[in-house]
């Protein structure tokens, strides 16, 4: 069984690593179409980072029509009125560079990885993608095979394929963050044209964007190609539509069962916790490292090792624009009843309610923390990324060097106080997913 392929996630957030910290410096400005640019001059190495972060993902959908943000990135792949439909690879490839893109709950983000010599190459690829799209029937089919392909090798093929979906549904009433930014292949298939070509010129414009760029490069030349390529793009005129639902906390436990191929059972635990960036949001995250960044994690110590329930146990911050969850999950030995898996992984979250962190812990913890927060600047498609976040969610794209600070600023006693008033029964989803014999007859 392949847990690496299970965990992938929760092991890019849960690793360390060491680094040496620096501070980012940077310029920012607003085009008059509303496009807002940042730019990150760093000589070290002769490449930079051209990056576009749409503030457009699955919680910008509706219902009857989801999946539509993780489908627009493929579909911008496709081609514009200057780009022949498959060529936007070919271009970045011919150039010694890589591209990609991806998209979450909250955005879309597309990158391209360029030696320094073709930043230019960069701004236009992304300007032709925000401004001569082709978002037309030929592309759409094309992406909806795509798409299924996908669905079927990331979700219905893979071990535990759908234990995210099924827990989004069920941790989430209101709110949009209930699909998954897959979405759903029968709402995809009932889109018109329309739809996809009003999608397109709602969100994918000046005024939702940011343009980030970092790397080998001179501000005074980036800024006057940054004009050449995107001041003649228009301001968009629709309206940007945002979620203000809110779901609430304490709503009372949900309990369930889902039945799947995969032998062993998973239990599944998702705490509803406060949006990224409020002051409890720190205290949470903390407290997930604790849990369960490395082998000497308190779940990975207790659940794994010292009881010898679970394969693999742990929990990580899913962190979103409007309030997230805490995912906790422990993959139950042969045998053993997920109930006892339940019960040994909630000890470790009563622990925490009821004793204080050691000073020694504690100062660990803190360091962790640090290293992580520089680990991810050490790159130019780091950098890029972050600041482009931290202006996206923040409104601040300077906390890429001070949001450490939040961090450092919890005490001992604000993480017991957060796992009092979150990690609670009725503040959370528990499921369990069992192997059910006539699924894996299928």
């Amino acid at each position: 069984m392949r847990l690496q392929s299970i965990f992938a996630l929760c092991a890019l957030l849960i690793g360390t690593m060491g680094a040496q910290a620096q501070q980012i410096k940077f310029v920012e400005y607003d085009l008059p179409n509303g496009l807002h640019v940042i730019l990150h001059e760093d000589h070290s190495t002769p490449i930079v980072a051209v990056t576009v972060l749409y503030h457009v993902g699955s919680k910008n959908e509706v219902v009857g029509r989801t999946g539509m943000a993780h489908f627009f990135e493929h579909l911008l792949f496709e081609g514009s009125e200057n780009i022949r439909r498959g060529e936007y690879a070919r271009y970045v490839e011919n150039a010694g560079g890589a591209l990609n893109a991806n998209t979450s709950q909250d955005r879309t983000f597309y990158y391209e990885l360029l030696p320094s010599n073709q930043l230019e190459l960069g701004l236009w690829l992304e300007s032709e993608r925000m401004m001569h799209a082709k978002v037309e029937m030929a592309g759409i089919e094309t992406q909806r095979e795509v798409v299924k392909e996908e669905k079927r090798q990331r979700y219905d093929n893979q071990p535990y394929g759908n234990l995210f979906p099924e827990t989004l549904k069920r941790a989430y009433a209101k709110h949009p963050y209930a699909w998954a930014p897959i979405g759903s292949l029968e709402d995809l298939n009932a889109a018109k044209e329309e739809d996809f070509i009003n999608f397109y010129k709602t969100f994918y414009v000046p005024n939702n964007a940011t343009l980030c760029i970092a790397g080998d490069m001179t501000l005074e030349e980036t800024k006057a190609l940054v004009a050449r390529y995107f001041s003649d793009i228009p301001r968009g005129t629709n309206p940007i539509p945002r979620p203000t639902v809110v779901e609430g906390f304490n709503r009372g436990e949900v309990r369930d069962t889902v039945g799947i191929k995969d032998q062993l059972p998973m239990v599944l635990e998702a705490y509803h916790i406060p949006a990224q960036g409020t002051k409890d949001f720190y205290a949470v995250d903390m407290l997930n490292q604790l849990l369960s960044q490395g082998e000497s994690s308190r779940l990975n110590k207790s659940v794994v090792d010292e009881k010898e329930l679970a394969l693999f146990c742990g929990a990580f911050t899913f962190n979103l624009e409007d309030p997230g969850l805490t995912l906790a999950f422990g993959l139950a030995g042969m045998g053993i009843d997920p109930k006892q898996v339940e019960e040994a992984m909630n000890a470790e979250f009563d622990r925490v309610k009821t004793e204080m962190i050691s000073d020694e812990e504690f100062q660990k913890l803190r360091n962790q923390i640090e290293n992580d927060f520089v680990t991810r600047n050490s790159s130019m498609a780091g950098i890029a990324e972050n600041l482009a976040n931290y202006h996206t969610y923040f409104g601040s794209a300077n906390l890429i060097n001070n949001e450490i600070e939040r961090y450092m600023a919890v005490t001992k006693e604000d993480l017991m106080n957060a796992a009092k008033k979150y990690y609670t029964a009725d503040n959370r989803v528990v499921i369990y997913f069992m192997n059910d014999p006539a699924l894996s007859k299928e």
